[in-house]
This record gives structure tokens, C-alpha cells and sequence, in this order.
């Protein structure tokens, strides 16, 4: 053979070194020592990165060996791999920050101020401007929360004769929801539970983030008990916890549901038996009816037709309102269909006045009159009444 050992190791040294500034890689931890962080590159080689990136407030390091890390590779000195996975806040040289924007490596900058159009930003003790557009994912509605907030950025625009340097905090977590939403997609699945916040407030239902991406909460999935006043339900920013119910990928739709994470209020309604009393709350008034609350998730309905207390009525708000405390007695229990009939206490045995059961009018239809063997039928009696209105 023609090439020896140390040809093959210093043709394999130069191969694994072949990482163009800004390359994003994958790492792992090798060793700690009192300034650096060394990592294993795989088949690329190895590298090192400033201990300092890691340290918390404590002092203490938050990286240790074996933690996989994704760093940016800065360059070469001393035959060694240099990375980071930021630019510091700290000084920086022009050639960081040309790097940071040629090779889309995170600066770590300092809201200093709001300014016209936006915010002053200091990002390696360099003055750059960050639009109010890209300060977040969603339009940033009180600035103020911003000052002196610590964030990374994305140079999006850097002139250093200029000294131009324009950063965007929106693509740095737009790409981090990218990541999150690559994961979403290979290990969220209908029927698991998630913990979510509440992004936007609708007439037709909430908006939650699950973590890389939103789905939409239906009215009819936001709990058992029925929510007329959804804004004043529900706030931007709360956390909820929700199920997932509907996946479809392909159309970028998630269905969730808060009341499917819920338990079912009627897995436990053996005291609602047939002929007993309880109390319960107006919910809502239909033409045909009113929905009486007996307990969260549960409702049942008082049909019109026994709201009267023997008068006829042409629409529920002539007896009741919404809110009000009534008793209420029950008739029946559909569990398969979880519907619940009502009656108003003592109500069941009263009738319109002037009103006759169906019973009560077939009895006289076919009692005989008096003196008569038979009565006859309803024509005939009509007919005796028309003979004797000729007569006079």
C-alpha cells in the first residue's frame, strides 16, 4: 500500500473539520473543565465551547457529560473546533456578529428601550433596532413588558460601515415552534391529554397552544355545563388542560376539547329517580320549553305545556327567567341519550280550564240520553239540530 497510517489520519483529520460558520450541529457533552465545554461531533470531529454559555446565576453549570446539545460552529483556531450556541450580550467583534448573520446564529441581546416603530436593542454591546412586528408571534400589545427583558434574536440585516443592525425575536421562536411542531406531529396522537394556553378568545371557541401549534376548542367542547359568556368565561394566557380529539395534519387542524378531560357528571346520577324533588337553576328559555341546571353537566327540561299551572302560555318568559331558583320534580331519565324531563311540583294533575281529557270526551260522546235508548252518532245529533232550527 502506497499510504500509510498517519496519511489516512491526517486525510481523515482534515475531512472531519470541513464545517462551513454558522453550521448547525448536533453535540455531545465529553468533558467539563474550568473554562470550556467539550463536545463530540460524531463522524465531524470534536470541538469545545465556552463554559460561561452554561453557567446559571448560581455559578452552577447546567450542562453536564452526556447532554446532547445543537451548537453553532464559529470557526477554527489552534486545530481546534470553536462553537456556541449564541452570541453573548456581552463585547463582541465584528467578525461575531458577521458571523452570527451570514450563518443564522442566535444573538442573545437586551431590550433597552422602546423607540419609533419598535426597540432599542443592545446585542454584543452593539445598538441594533428590533420592529414591534418582531418582537413576538403575535403583535405586541404592551411594550413595556418588553424593557429589559434579556431574548434571542436573529440578525436579519447587518451593514457593518453603516453600522446597521436589524434583529428579529419572531424567527427565532417561530423556528423554535417549527421544532416543536416536527414533534407534535410524530408523537401527539387522538385521545391524549395535554396541558395548553389559551392564545385568542372567539365567539365560536378558544384557541390554545399546545406547544409548536394551535387547535381550536369548539363551544360545544368547553365544558359540560352549556358557556353563553365565553369572553368573560375564559382570559388570553390561562392554562388549560385538554384533550385531543381530532387530528388532521394535512389541513394543519387539531381539535381539542376541555370537557372530554373532564369526568362525565352523569357516570353519577342515581339520586335524579323518577317522582323526586330537587332544586335547581334556570339555564335557558325556549319556545318549547326551559332548561333547568340541576348540577354542573346536568340539565333537564320543564316542557311549556306544564309551566301554565293549568293556563296556556305562549313562551316560557311569561313564568320564568334566566337565573332563577325553582324546584322541580322528575319524570323521566334517559341515560343513553342523557336527557332528563321536569315537571313543576304539583302540577302534573291540573289541566287547562275550559279543557276536557280525551277520555272525558268520548264518555259523553257515547253516554245515551236521557229517555233514549241510544244517542247516536255526532251526525245524527247534527242533523236533529238542523230539523228543528226549520221548524220554527
Amino acid at each position: 500500500m502506497s499510504e500509510n497510517f498517519e496519511d489516512l489520519f491526517k486525510q481523515t483529520d482534515i475531512r472531519r473539520q470541513k464545517l462551513n460558520p454558522g453550521q448547525k450541529v448536533e453535540a455531545t457533552v465529553t468533558g467539563i473543565s474550568k473554562e470550556y465545554v467539550f463536545l463530540d461531533i460524531g463522524s465531524k470531529g470534536e470541538g469545545s465551547i465556552e463554559l460561561k454559555e452554561f453557567v446559571g446565576a448560581d455559578g452552577i453549570p447546567t450542562v453536564s457529560e452526556g447532554d446532547r446539545l445543537t451548537v453553532y460552529f464559529l470557526g477554527s483556531a489552534n486545530q481546534e473546533m470553536q462553537f456556541t450556541t449564541k452570541i453573548g450580550s456581552g463585547s463582541g467583534s465584528e467578525q461575531l456578529l458577521a458571523a452570527a448573520f451570514h450563518g443564522s446564529i442566535p444573538v442573545e441581546g437586551t431590550v433597552v428601550k422602546e423607540i419609533k416603530g419598535g426597540f432599542e436593542v443592545t446585542v454584543a454591546g452593539t445598538r441594533a433596532f428590533c420592529p414591534y412586528s418582531q418582537i413576538d408571534l403575535r403583535r405586541a400589545e404592551d411594550a413595556e413588558s418588553y424593557i429589559g427583558q434579556r431574548y434571542l434574536f436573529k440578525i436579519t440585516e447587518y451593514d457593518a460601515q453603516k453600522r446597521n443592525l436589524l434583529v428579529s425575536r419572531r424567527a427565532m421562536l417561530e423556528e423554535h415552534r417549527a421544532e416543536q411542531k416536527e414533534n407534535l406531529r410524530a408523537t401527539l396522537k387522538e385521545g391524549d391529554q395535554v396541558a395548553g394556553t389559551i392564545t385568542s378568545i372567539r365567539d365560536f371557541g378558544l384557541f390554545v397552544d399546545i406547544g409548536g401549534t394551535d387547535g381550536l376548542i369548539p363551544l360545544s367542547e368547553i365544558g359540560w355545563n352549556r358557556t353563553d359568556d365565553i369572553q368573560g368565561s375564559f382570559t388570553v394566557g390561562e392554562q388549560v388542560e385538554v384533550t385531543v380529539i381530532k387530528l388532521d395534519w394535512e389541513n394543519d387542524r387539531i381539535t381539542l376539547s376541555i370537557k372530554a378531560a373532564q369526568p362525565d357528571p352523569w357516570d353519577k346520577i342515581d339520586d335524579f329517580a323518577p317522582g323526586s324533588l330537587h332544586r335547581g337553576i334556570v339555564a335557558r328559555l325556549m319556545e318549547f320549553g326551559a332548561f333547568v341546571t340541576l348540577r354542573p353537566g346536568i340539565d333537564g327540561l320543564i316542557h311549556i305545556s306544564k309551566l301554565g299551572k293549568g293556563k296556556r302560555i305562549h313562551h316560557p318568559r311569561e313564568v320564568l327567567e334566566p337565573g332563577q331558583e325553582v324546584e322541580v320534580t322528575i319524570e323521566g331519565v334517559d341515560r343513553d341519550k342523557k336527557r332528563i324531563s321536569l315537571n313543576l311540583p304539583g302540577v302534573s294533575e291540573e289541566r287547562e280550564e275550559g279543557e276536557q281529557s280525551e277520555a272525558e270526551v268520548r264518555e259523553f260522546l257515547e253516554k245515551p240520553a236521557a229517555g233514549s235508548q241510544k244517542m247516536g252518532t255526532l251526525g245524527d245529533l247534527l242533523q236533529a239540530q238542523m230539523k228543528e232550527k226549520k221548524k220554527k
